[in-house]
Formats: C-alpha cells, structure tokens, sequence
C-alpha cells in the first residue's frame, strides 16, 4: 500500500523537479490561414530558377556542384510581411549543409552583396541533426552580429547589455531525439507578437525568446527560405501557411 502510494506521489511530481520541463503544445491552428504556396508553381515567390523549383507538389530547392548558391540564397515570399504573424509549415532537409525560415528580415539589393536574393533578419534554423545544440529550431541573426540568438530549448530575452537565458530545460537531449523525425517531414510553428517569439517543433514549444535589444529588435520584414553556400544540398518546403495576428 505504502509502496503504491509513493508511486502515485512520483507520477504527480512536475517535470521541472527532475530538471526538465513538461511539453507545452502548439495552439491549435485556427479558421483564415492562408495558403502561400498553390503546389504547382512558384508564384508570389522570388528566388533563383537554377536552384528552385516544384517538385512532386514540394518547394524543392537544390544547390549541386554545376549549380552552386554564391553566398547564403533565398526563395522570397512577395506578396506580404510578419510583423505578428502565426506561420506553420512542414519541412525536410538533408544532412550536407543546413536551411533555414526568415521572418521580419530585409531583402538586400544595395552594396556588395554575393547574389540577387540576399536576405537578413531572423531565421528560423533548419538542420537534419539531432545533437544539441546544432539542430532545427534556433534563432540566427542570419547577415547580423548576433550569430546564434536563442538555442532549442531556451527560454531566453535580450537586452541592452546582451543575452540572459531564464532557463534552458523545454527540451532536452533525449527529448529532441524522440521528437524529429530525421530525414522525413517535420512540422514548424512560429508565432510572433510584438518582441515575443515562439517556435514549436511537431507540436512542442522548443524556444520562447523576447526580444528587447533597442538597437537589434526587428518587428516587421518579408519571409524567405532559405538555401545555404557550401557543400550541394537539397531542402523541400510544403503547406505553408501564414495568419495575421492583429
């Protein structure tokens, strides 16, 4: 009996007490998302023909030896912003080099910039790994000086003098392993309101950040995907979908 009763006790101790938290789960999706890609062509997106195109009702993007990206590359989304936004998406990638989501990012066409479709902001990293830290879901200040803003798994804000992490325990080592799905389609959800940022991996909350630099905090900007220079790569894009949170 005794025994029993110290199981019950266990079972309902939170999951912070072992050092790790409890999942917390993506908000269901809601009426009016729309739709930014028809599965048929690349209209409404502007990105280089030699490295992207629809395949099998996918975004494919794909950089070779012939066909290599001459610097970061991105495939731009034209016909709107994130400024508070939800957008959901699924996604797969392969392990030669990583991808990535910009949000309220710039396209940059003046200076010296290495091709057409340059682009810098937030980015919503995107990797075929599993080892912590080098995995989807971190924020990069991608053509910034911050580098790597929040990692998987933090709870994090900047400010003036830098970056303080609250904690670091939405998901760990193990945790990450069991939730991506390696070489296959994973689920993405961003939600931005304000300096607040939120991304959800197949459903779980793995990065909560906010954003209260008062020289680096970026509210509003175009969306891309990206491509990334280096070694050949591919990575696909499908039901992507965006809401604007007003």
């Amino acid at each position: 009996m005794i025994r029993n009763v110290i199981l019950l006790a266990v079972l309902f101790i939170p999951a912070s007490v072992f050092g790790f938290d409890a999942a917390v789960k993506a908000p269901p999706e809601t009426a009016g998302m729309q739709s930014l890609f028809n599965g048929k062509d690349l209209s409404g997106w502007n990105g280089d023909p030699k490295l992207w195109s629809v395949k099998d009702g996918v975004i494919h993007g794909e950089t070779t030896v012939e066909n290599s990206a001459k610097g970061n590359t991105f495939i731009i989304w034209k016909d709107g912003k994130t400024k508070d936004f939800e957008l959901r998406l699924s996604f797969r990638c392969n392990a030669t080099n990583n991808s990535g989501i910009q949000y309220r990012s710039k396209h940059i066409t003046d200076g010296k910039v290495s091709n057409s479709w340059v682009v810098r902001g937030y980015q919503h990293e995107l990797r075929n790994e599993v080892t912590l830290p080098n995995v989807s879901g971190f924020i990069y200040d991608e053509g910034g000086p911050r580098g790597r803003v929040c990692l998987a798994g933090e709870v994090a804000t900047w400010e003036k003098d830098g970056k303080k992490v609250i904690k670091s325990s939405l998901i760990d080592q193990a945790g990450f392993e069991k939730l991506f799905k390696l070489s296959d389609w994973n689920d993405v959800v961003i939600i931005a309101k304000g300096n607040h940022i939120q991304h959800y991996l197949n459903d779980v909350l793995i990065l909560d950040f906010t954003d209260n630099s008062p020289q680096q905090a970026l509210t509003d900007g175009i969306l891309a995907l990206q491509l990334h220079a280096g070694k050949p790569m591919w990575a696909e894009f499908k039901n992507i979908r965006i809401r604007d949170l007003k």
